[in-house]
């Protein structure tokens, strides 16, 4: 797949939003456009005018390790947006092929090996899921379906946390940072964009989402990437009410392109309180569940 748009639009996207300033360069005259000019980007990086543009126009194929370094210092990446165009350049080339994740038919029809399923039941003191870099859940334990149980709720979120954030008006509630998180959201999806570009099933999600939300097109034009890894968030569960959680990503070896994600509290604060409630009433509903002839059970 030809991804010399995706490239030009990202190194683009990044010389815009560097002033001079910033570049210890001279202001000059007024200029045109935002940010640094195609000569002062080759200037930072030691290349010719004539060879920058090339890469910006999406020609990232056989550039070398040293002329990536030197992009991505030019343009003060961080490391996610590094990492970003270091997958972009092995796109280009070809040389992904092999760091592509195996190939699931469908979402629906991949099930965790039943290890994980019990490393997942094993963690009882805060949500656990496995997503992939759509950000569809594929396993979760059982404080992690209580934790998502307006996502589980609606058929139309398809388990997708993307899809729950930018279509489902009870994210509005659930995230109070809803801003923050439907940036990460769509940091996140970009940079799985450019890590598996051949993946049909990530077009068809953006397709929907650019259709669908003015909000997510907005955001995927920035071109931000972002490696969902460690930090803290608050929530609003609809049973618990509010919830500050801090969390740990970790990537499945075992499972290439899935990953791990866990949400704990402080210890003795409210929301570790909110916690064990959570996992009360989701252990009452599971054993009333269970009970032939229980109202509402099929």
């Amino acid at each position: 797949m030809d991804n010399r748009e995706e490239v030009r639009e990202f190194l683009t996207s990044r010389r815009a939003r560097i002033t001079p300033e910033q570049a210890d360069l001279p202001a000059g005259p007024r200029r045109r456009v935002p940010g640094l000019r195609r000569s002062e980007v080759a200037a930072l990086a030691d290349m010719s005018v004539e060879y920058y543009a090339k890469l910006e126009r999406g020609s990232l194929a056989g550039a070398s390790p040293a002329v990536l370094e030197a992009l991505a210092r030019a343009l003060r990446l961080d490391d996610a947006e590094r990492a970003h165009l270091l997958h972009l350049a092995q796109a280009a080339d070809g040389s992904d092929v092999l760091a592509r994740p195996r190939r699931r038919a469908t979402t629906r029809q991949w099930t965790p090996h039943r290890s994980l399923q019990w490393t997942l039941d094993a963690v009882t003191a805060g949500p656990a899921v496995v997503t992939n870099g759509r950000m569809d859940i594929l396993a979760a334990n059982a404080l992690g379906r209580a934790f998502y149980t307006d996502l589980f709720a609606h058929a139309g979120n398809q388990r997708n946390l993307a899809r729950f954030n930018f279509l489902d008006p009870a994210a509005r509630t659930f995230y109070p940072d809803w801003d923050l998180f439907a940036d990460m959201a769509v940091a996140i999806l970009r940079r799985e964009a450019g890590r598996d570009p051949h993946d049909k099933d990530l077009h068809d999600l953006v397709g929907e989402l650019s259709t669908r939300s003015d909000d997510f097109r907005a955001r995927w034009g920035a071109h931000d990437v972002r490696r969902h890894g460690t930090g803290t968030k608050r929530f609003r569960h609809p049973a618990v009410g509010d919830l500050t959680l801090a969390y740990e990503s970790l990537d499945l070896a075992a499972e290439p392109g899935l990953s791990m994600t866990v949400y704990t509290a402080e210890p003795g604060s409210a929301s570790e309180e909110g916690l064990r409630l959570l996992a009360s009433l989701a252990a009452t509903e599971e054993a009333t569940s269970a009970v032939p002839g229980t109202p509402g059970v099929d």
